[in-house]
């Protein structure tokens, strides 16, 4: 469902009217933060965790504004109550600057076909590395470049690397691959700390895999040292890839859907 109203700074207003004007220094600069979560029957998925992670995004770009969690949380309740809405994803936008503004958006659920599952998707590598990475930032320039490069190969996702040559993250996701029953992923200090990546990480721990917290080399992928590789976000719950650059991962998926199984199973456990 497209929202019919949005929400402004606690207020129920249409969503043709959810806007910013160009001309304000905040939106020119980009000085935003954000969170995108679904919601499925009625229930905003982990929303607590998105709003935590909202706080130490604005304060990790010192984007001070007067809005608490509970008053956030009984906003986006209201739009979900005032649209009916049972399924959706949402989006949480909040500008910064002397008259912070907050919106809560409504859109259709994002969902992909089964086959990106049990076929899996491809995806590239491109140079770069996010400014505050461990925040969740409207400086989205370098996510849309390397995405766009990523969809004129035919391509699902672009996968970040380093100054080192380190995998580090996608556009819109984060990165995992498995070598036997070692799942690899980078540090917290060197990606976002997806909500999604932390019920990852405890998905794979309850099945019996070692996490360990070193982002996988690009070259030791292109090589097949890795045996299976996917991605994560709010969205894709775990996505398996099929390709990455030129090196082909080929199978079942087996430990990439087993992990997206169990994840997609907490989603109304808050």
């Amino acid at each position: 469902m497209e929202g019919v109203h949005a929400i402004h700074n606690g207020q129920v207003i249409l969503a043709k009217d959810a806007v910013v004007p160009v001309t304000l220094r905040e939106v020119q600069f980009g000085f935003s933060t954000y969170e995108a979560l679904r919601v499925v029957k009625g229930h905003a998925v982990h929303l607590d965790d998105h709003l935590i992670r909202l706080e130490n995004s604005c304060r990790g770009i010192k984007l001070s504004h007067p809005f608490t969690k509970e008053q956030i949380s009984t906003w986006v309740y209201n739009l979900i109550d005032v649209d009916a809405i049972e399924q959706a994803s949402l989006r949480i936008q909040l500008y910064g600057g002397k008259d912070p503004q907050l919106f809560v958006l409504a859109s259709s659920l994002l969902s992909y076909p089964d086959e990106y599952y049990t076929q899996g998707v491809g995806a590239i590598t491109f140079a770069g590395e996010r400014l505050y990475p461990s925040c969740k930032t409207g400086n989205l320039l370098l996510n849309y470049m390397a995405l766009e490069q990523a969809r004129s190969l035919g391509c699902f996702e672009a996968l970040l690397v380093d100054r080192h040559h380190k995998v580090l993250e996608g556009t819109r996701s984060n990165f995992f691959a498995f070598k036997g029953k070692e799942l690899y992923t980078a540090s917290d200090e060197q990606v976002l700390l997806g909500i999604t990546r932390d019920r990852v990480l405890k998905a794979a721990v309850r099945l019996g895999f070692q996490i360990v917290f070193d982002a996988p080399d690009a070259d030791e992928v292109g090589k097949g040292v890795f045996d299976e590789a996917f991605i994560s976000s709010t969205s894709m719950a775990a996505m398996p890839l099929s390709r990455i650059d030129s090196r082909n991962f080929s199978g079942s998926y087996e430990k990439t859907l087993a992990i997206m199984r169990l994840v997609r199973s907490w989603e109304l456990d808050d």
